[in-house]
């Protein structure tokens, strides 16, 4: 959250209050009786009442994605089988359907496609697997490559982009602001899970003040589908099926947006959004450690080749931004605007505050003794 002048952040708390209660508490048994069961709902928890009258607590049920996902409270049905399109299930289904066109002399109908890698879940992935970041980048590319991915990219490129862009909305907003717009402070978040919270519980009251810069994953969706589909081209000018690799489950739903479906080539900017517990999942599937996993180079399309342009392949190096784990989107906006707006220079990384708690930080530019600047970094759902 990012603005000028005095912030004030309230009700910061991430457990739900009785009005927003999980619509599946606990889990019942199915019994063969002859009256059925009743439940009774006591203070001290929920309690199953046979037809002896003899009652017995129930336990909690562990909630997991698919039920949370499938709750009509946070999405809606629709976008429910959006996201069963996403799932390392229908990414082995393109391997496999690729691997047979390829098979039966049929390259040209076989898709292109394009795995996007992003640093978090490959940090996960690394310290799961006791390797080294750059050890397991450079395997899980080559794990990739070995199921039939035509290239793999890594997407700090976008990442790049994405903090360039909010770096200019933000000084944009402060000077419309100047002029009594009103579209301070500036929310500036990766989060989609978070972004549908706000649309669908606050609407527009907080709608106007989130940054419309798109996450990098979008971002990364519009270079593999644009730049590198339509100005590129791709061998025997196969359709791209892009997957990118994510650290969250909620980068599933922000592909299934509307927004990011293209009419002309019918066909999502992300097909499909991978975590890396899925990637896990397959690995186990197949009774492999990433450890024995080949290495692979990726392919960096950005790179000219020789001088001449065109698809380059380099050495796998993980790399990451200065500031939080989340994109350090407070920490480069902050010294762009610092610059651009007040002619000052600040060093990287910047030093926070504490505020309310480890959650709430903030960094704050002063001269002569009057506030500039005022960032916060707030971590939690609310």
């Amino acid at each position: 959250m990012f603005g000028n002048g005095a912030l004030q952040l309230t009700n910061l708390d991430d457990f739900i209050t009785p009005s927003q209660e999980c619509i599946k508490p606990v889990q019942v048994e199915k019994k063969n009786t002859s009256t059925g069961s009743k439940i009774k709902i006591q203070k001290e928890g929920y309690f199953e009442v046979d037809d002896q009258g003899v009652s017995s607590k129930l336990e909690k049920v562990d909630i997991t994605l698919a039920d949370c996902l499938a709750c009509s409270g946070c999405i809606t049905s629709a976008e429910g089988v959006l996201i069963s399109e996403q799932s390392q299930q229908e990414l082995l289904k393109v391997f496999e359907e690729n691997q047979t066109l390829k098979a039966n002399g049929n390259i040209e109908q076989a898709k292109w496609i394009v795995v996007s890698l992003s640093v978090q879940p490959v940090l996960s992935l690394a310290a799961h697997f006791q390797l080294s970041p750059d050890e397991c980048f450079s395997k899980l590319t080559g794990y990739l490559q070995k199921l039939g991915a035509d290239a793999v990219v890594d997407m700090t490129v976008a990442e790049d982009f994405a903090l360039l862009e909010a770096q200019r909305e933000f000084v944009q907003r402060y000077r419309l602001n100047a002029q009594k717009q009103n579209v301070l402070p500036m929310l500036a978040s990766s989060c989609p899970g978070w972004v549908c919270y706000a649309e669908k519980t606050h609407g527009n009251f907080i709608l106007p003040y989130i940054s419309t810069t798109k996450s990098p994953q979008q971002i990364m969706g519009s270079i593999i589908k644009q730049w590198v589909g339509k100005t590129l081209g791709t061998p025997q000018h196969r359709p791209i099926y892009h997957v990118t690799v994510m650290p969250c489950y909620d980068k599933k739903l922000e592909a299934s947006r509307k927004e990011f479906f293209d009419a002309q080539t019918e066909s999502r900017d992300v097909d499909c959004v991978i975590t890396a517990i899925e990637l896990q999942q397959m690995l186990q599937g197949e009774g492999l450690s990433l450890v024995d996993a080949p290495e692979g180079r990726l392919t960096q399309p950005w790179i000219p080749e020789d001088g001449q342009g065109g698809a380059g392949d380099g050495e796998v190096r993980l790399r990451r931004h200065v500031g939080s784990g989340s994109g350090g989107y407070a920490d480069h906006i902050f010294k762009y605007a610092t610059k651009e707006l007040f002619g000052e220079d600040v060093s990287l990384p910047l030093e926070y505050k504490q505020l309310r708690n480890p959650d709430f930080k903030e960094a704050t530019l002063e001269k002569d003794g009057k506030v500039l600047l005022k960032f916060a970094i707030v971590n939690g759902f609310r």
